[in-house]
């Protein structure tokens, strides 16, 4: 801005933000006002507005300070062992076992659990990773796992594991399968299985 003086440069800087944040707040009542009239519902898909601004939640949430923490367990096959089964039990009902987010819990919340095996999540530091983790996400179905003051190992652990996501094996999800919670209903299902196998080697077993 060659010739202008300092105070019509700011004034022009002013203006221009001026006009942004009218812009913004403009799309967000029209965004609002379609939302009310057609109610707010966790199943649609969310807009481009309400996906920016889950993002913006989760980035507002990590201190800068967390950034720069480094994971200090290693990517051994102990460390990746111990995580898979914590990940199957803890986090595959929202996330799924390889880290795409397609399950029934996952795909009913609102905002939808991200794909873990790509960006942006994969972008995160390990530090951003353990933080959401630890801390859990306001506003979001992400809570806060561990306790304030404990080892971390599990938590750390979870950060080696998603970064192991994008290469996990169809094996490896599958054995996770085994350590899915189960809900009372596939475990009936489970006794009246063995029960019925049971009853059909009592009947094997007898003699004419």
């Amino acid at each position: 801005m060659r010739g202008m003086t300092a105070p019509r440069v700011i004034g022009r800087v002013l203006a221009a933000v001026g006009v942004l944040a009218l812009l913004l707040l403009t799309i967000g009542a029209v965004a609002t006002g379609i939302a009310i009239r057609r109610g707010f519902s966790a199943r649609e898909q969310p807009s481009a507005l309400e996906a920016w601004a889950a993002r913006a939640v989760r980035e507002a949430s990590i201190p800068s300070r967390a950034r720069t923490l480094r994971n200090p367990l290693g990517a051994g096959p102990d460390v990746l062992v111990a995580a898979r089964a914590h990940w199957a039990d803890h986090c595959a009902a929202c996330h799924a076992n390889d880290g795409g987010g397609q399950t029934p819990l996952g795909g009913n919340m609102f905002p939808r659990p991200p794909d873990m095996r790509r960006s942006p999540s994969q972008d995160l530091t390990d530090g951003e990773l353990y933080w959401i983790i630890k801390n859990g996400i306001r506003l979001t179905g992400m809570p806060a796992w561990g306790d304030p003051g404990d080892d971390d190992r599990d938590t750390w652990g979870l950060v080696t594991f998603i970064r192991h996501l994008p290469s996990l094996t169809a094996q490896e999800a599958e054995e996770m399968k085994r350590l899915n919670p189960r809900s009372a209903h596939e475990l009936e299902e489970e006794r009246q299985e063995e029960e019925f196998l049971r009853e059909q080697d009592g009947r094997t077993g007898e003699k004419p």
